[in-house]
């Protein structure tokens, strides 16, 4: 039964370790279904990219054709991330993804089916909705872990999950490749490869709504009618909106995410033909090298969410603003480095090295996030997430202006490194990095007497 409500349990609170290989708790159901979800979304969401050379050649584009898609790939998720915020607060991330993931495939389905620019145009700005996945699952690790892990988990989510735009890139020339092997004409290999993410989506939709639960004590909608305390707040929709938007470090934070991010999408979006314009890979190759960048984020992301957090052990929230500040800093000169590679080995090591920060970057953004408003989280979660698609849309006007990959990747370098100086810019009060510490303190707390009960038990026995 879809959408079947799990036992309540009030008491339950939020987890202060990550047991990476456990599945017997909610929180780690959420964790690992969540980043299982997401790396299925943006496999999905990115299915098509190292693709263009050959769908180019099948359907006619033109190269004003190709960066209007790319454009429409990224537009739609600003408004969908907006709306998947609120949304998760009022029906809790739980439906929210699963909706998500069945009404995501079908797009999906449709690219294969495409016969000309319009169409594919379309389908391709309609695939853009799933990008909202990456809010939910932000939202999912938010709500199910405490201060002193929270920045770990995110981080360790978004980064597995954002690898299945890496997967992508390596993937899916090898399996349209295998379909032509296997007697699909050359203008159909890569409409059959594209069944596969579409089909993928929704054996993940059963399993999210089968498997986890909205918070540690139960799904979102039944405890407001049981009476019992929502720590995301007792309103959804516009009011959590509302409340988010009127936070100006949201804002702030928007445009660092812009800065991470959206460099993160523009790459996946050009890095394969790149490679092939410019250095004369082969498709296959050029997918491989494509690849690496999305394959930092299995543990890059994870890295900026950890020193997040072990910062934060000392230097409180301001700690994690001057972190960020300082990734997004080496971001930007590795963009410049990056664009002005002579040899496609060089190119390859330095957007191995600039890729490293991007990620790390965007792991420290959503390490933050959480602490803005835990009254709004959705909103807060919503909006900065929307902040990186504008980035990846601002950089694909960028590019249609610049006329060349290579000049738009040196703007950008420079634009991120004047980003950071807005991470620097978010400031708490004295009062807001009491409680915060207060959290953080009463969390590791909480960890050690685990602890020591676990050990305890382990003497005992």
């Amino acid at each position: 039964m879809l959408f079947a409500s799990p036992t309540i349990n009030a008491t339950e609170p939020k987890a202060t370790r990550i047991d990476l290989f456990s599945f017997s708790t909610p929180q780690m159901r959420a964790f690992h279904l969540t980043w299982m979800a997401f790396f299925i979304c943006f496999f999905a969401w990115f299915a098509a990219a190292p693709l263009m050379p050959l769908i180019k050649n099948s359907l006619g584009l033109s190269k004003g054709e190709i960066e209007n898609i790319n454009i429409a790939a990224v537009l739609v998720t600003i408004f969908v991330r907006i709306v998947i915020g609120p949304l998760c607060d009022k029906y809790g991330p739980r439906r929210a993804y699963t909706w998500l993931l069945i009404v995501g495939s079908l797009p999906v389905f449709g690219l294969a089916f495409s016969g000309n620019y319009a169409t594919f145009l379309f389908f391709r700005l309609c695939i853009g909705a799933i990008g909202a996945s990456f809010v939910i699952s932000q939202y999912h690790t938010s709500v199910m872990f405490a201060p002193n892990v929270v920045g770990t988990a995110n981080a360790t989510v978004g980064g597995w999950g954002n690898a299945g735009a890496g997967a992508a890139q390596s993937l899916m020339a090898l399996l349209a490749t295998a379909a032509v092997s296997l007697g699909v004409g050359q203008q159909y290999g890569w409409r059959a490869a594209l069944f596969v993410p579409g089909i993928a989506m929704l054996i993940m939709a059963y399993f999210y709504s089968r498997y986890t639960q909205d918070t540690p004590q139960g799904d979102i909608i039944d405890l407001r009618k049981k009476g019992i305390d929502v720590e995301t707040g007792k309103k959804g929709g516009v009011a959590i909106f509302a409340q988010a938007a009127r936070n100006y470090r949201v804002w702030l934070l928007a445009a660092a995410y812009g800065g991470c991010f959206g460099i993160e999408l523009y790459i996946h979006n050009v890095a394969a033909s790149y490679y092939v314009d410019r250095y004369g890979l082969s498709l296959v190759n050029a997918g491989l090298a494509a690849g690496i960048f999305g394959g930092l984020a299995l543990f890059a992301r994870a890295l900026g969410g950890i020193f997040s957090d072990r910062v934060a052990l000392s230097k409180g929230l301001s700690g994690r603003t001057i972190l960020l500040a300082a990734f997004l800093l080496c971001e930007g000169a590795g963009l410049v480095v990056f664009a002005n590679a002579p040899t496609a080995m060089l190119a390859i090591v330095s957007m191995t090295t600039f890729g490293l920060f991007t990620h790390m970057s965007a792991g420290a953004v959503y390490s933050l996030m959480p602490m803005i408003d835990r009254k709004a989280l959705g909103g807060v979660c919503g909006l900065i997430g929307a902040g990186g698609n504008l980035g990846g849309v601002l950089a694909g006007f960028l590019a249609k202006g610049v006329g060349g990959t290579q000049g738009t990747i040196v703007v950008l370098g420079y634009c991120v490194i004047g980003i950071a100086a807005c991470a620097l810019a978010v400031r708490f009060s004295p009062e807001k990095q009491a409680a915060e510490k207060k959290l953080m303190d009463d969390a590791i707390d909480q960890r050690n007497k685990i602890g020591k009960a676990r050990s305890l038990q382990g003497t005992t026995a």
